[in-house]
């Protein structure tokens, strides 16, 4: 199949090469015709030259008297060298004219002669030029001799240099113009096979040049049809490489985006997975508790107690998980705008500790800030920043034996602090750690019945949205670390 473009390439291709021939054909015309006419001419012009020069010294031989001819004078000298003339005709293969001195009579081979005043008014203007030792050229002899021809004269002198008589010599154009026609006759059937010659190269090129334009068309055909690893395959040093280049990224991305959106797909029915498991447990234990007190299964105060603190559990458990979800919502959101100025995350870190020393009471566990430095500025929304500190120490604390230690090291190297929060629980299992900071990813362990699963999610979305690095390094059976890495901005404080 032959696509618009091919046949446009093809037409234009041929029609540019026709109007180039037709051009060429109409300078070579014009050249050529030039060309062979100047040739004629410098071969005139040498051939009457030579037999001005060979006439000149046969005269001069004095083997011609006036008894070889014709009488007296010039007339009598001619008849002498007739017979040469004839020679002299059939060599040159052109008309040859002797002229006498006086302009008053003309010489022609065969014996042939008549009077100058036979010849045409414009000849004198040949015939002027040539006494007056000129080389003259002509066409106006052509009414004489019956047909186009070019004349050439030349002088004739003796040996004191004395212009004695004139030669002029005819040719017929007619043999130029069949030179003429020759060449562009020849010039001619070259172009026709050249042309054909190009009408096939044409075709060849304007499918190659189509190819890879039709390997881009149905490349963008399959990605129209989803097909997103579809390649162009086309390699090429010039613009259409690079639309096939920009073709191949632009498959690459949408394939990234395909699976991004195939990753988002799966995120959002993970998600509601998830959140209907999270939150079918509390409901069905309302739901349970109600009916139970409905329908008067429980009675006794003391049962009925327990049912009610179990249901304030279930509806602050809830709650708790509903505000995490709201939060992590806000935080995944990028046009959501947190309270960002300048602060001391020293006294976010004492804050933390302050606050998590009361709850961590309850267990008996020690709570130490290991911070040297009484400044550290950062830019960032103070409320987050404590959030996501007491999610994590919160964690630790959950996580920690009675008695135990929960540790906040800070230290800082050339502008840039790491925060360490260390407990001394029992570990994290490998296979967990590779999903730890995902959303409902919570551990089973008795001490986090109240867990929502989404307290390491929003404190490693509240770290990127403050451009820190949160990481966990923990080994089963012995104590966890989260490390915050950030950077403080410059405030003269060395380190």
């Amino acid at each position: 199949m032959m696509y618009k473009i091919t046949r446009k390439l093809i037409f234009f291709i041929t029609s540019l090469l026709l109007v180039f021939s037709l051009i060429m054909a109409f300078l070579f015309s014009l050249l050529f015709t030039r060309h062979t006419m100047d040739f004629h001419k410098n071969d005139m012009e040498r051939r009457v030259v030579a037999i001005a020069e060979n006439f000149s010294q046969f005269m001069e031989s004095g083997t011609v008297t006036p008894s070889m001819g014709m009488g007296m004078g010039m007339k009598g000298r001619m008849g002498g060298f007739m017979p040469y003339l004839n020679v002299i005709d059939d060599i040159a293969m052109s008309d040859v004219w002797i002229v006498d001195e006086n302009e008053q009579l003309v010489i022609r081979g065969q014996g042939m002669s008549f009077n100058y005043k036979d010849l045409p008014d414009t000849a004198e203007e040949v015939l002027q030029k040539v006494f007056q030792g000129e080389i003259a050229f002509s066409e106006s002899f052509s009414g004489v001799l019956g047909a186009s021809t070019l004349t050439v004269g030349a002088p004739v002198k003796d040996s004191t240099g004395k212009i004695i008589a004139a030669v002029l010599l005819h040719a017929p154009i007619e043999g130029m113009e069949s030179v003429t026609a020759n060449g562009l006759n020849i010039l001619a059937l070259s172009t026709i096979i050249a042309l054909i010659l190009a009408f096939g190269l044409a075709i060849l090129f304007s499918l190659k040049f189509v190819k890879p334009l039709q390997k881009m068309n149905q490349t963008a055909s399959e990605l129209i049809e989803g097909n997103y690893l579809a390649k162009t395959g086309v390699q090429q040093k010039d613009e259409i490489g690079d639309l096939a280049t920009t073709l191949d990224v632009l498959s690459q991305r949408l394939q990234e985006a395909s699976l991004e959106s195939e990753k988002l797909e799966q995120s959002r029915r993970d998600f509601i997975s998830n959140i209907s498991h999270e939150l079918r447990t509390p409901v069905t234990v309302l739901r349970g508790s109600l009916e139970a007190l409905n329908d008067k299964v429980v009675s006794d105060p003391e049962k009925v107690a327990v049912y009610h603190q179990q249901m304030l559990a279930e509806s602050i458990f809830l709650q708790r998980l509903v505000d995490d979800l709201l939060s992590l919502t806000k935080l995944q959101n990028p046009d959501f705008k947190m309270d960002m100025q300048k602060l001391n995350f020293t006294e976010v870190l004492q804050d933390v500790t302050r606050s998590m020393r009361t709850v961590a009471e309850k267990k008996q566990v020690r709570i130490q800030l290991e911070n040297p430095f009484d400044t550290l500025p950062m830019t960032g929304d103070y409320g987050r920043l404590r959030q996501m500190v007491m999610i994590v120490v919160d964690n630790a604390v959950k996580f920690s034996p009675e008695s135990g230690e929960v540790k906040l090291l800070v230290n800082c190297t050339k502008g840039t602090c790491q925060l360490d929060v260390t407990d001394e629980g029992k570990g994290i299992a490998p296979e967990q750690m590779a999903h730890l900071f995902e959303r409902f990813n919570r551990n089973s362990d008795e001490s986090n019945r109240s867990g929502t699963g989404l307290g390491l999610a929003i404190a490693n979305e509240i770290a990127h949205r403050h451009g820190l690095s949160l990481s966990a390094n923990s080994e089963p059976g012995k104590a966890t670390t989260f490390t915050f890495r950030f950077k403080l901005e410059k405030s003269g404080i060395s380190f």
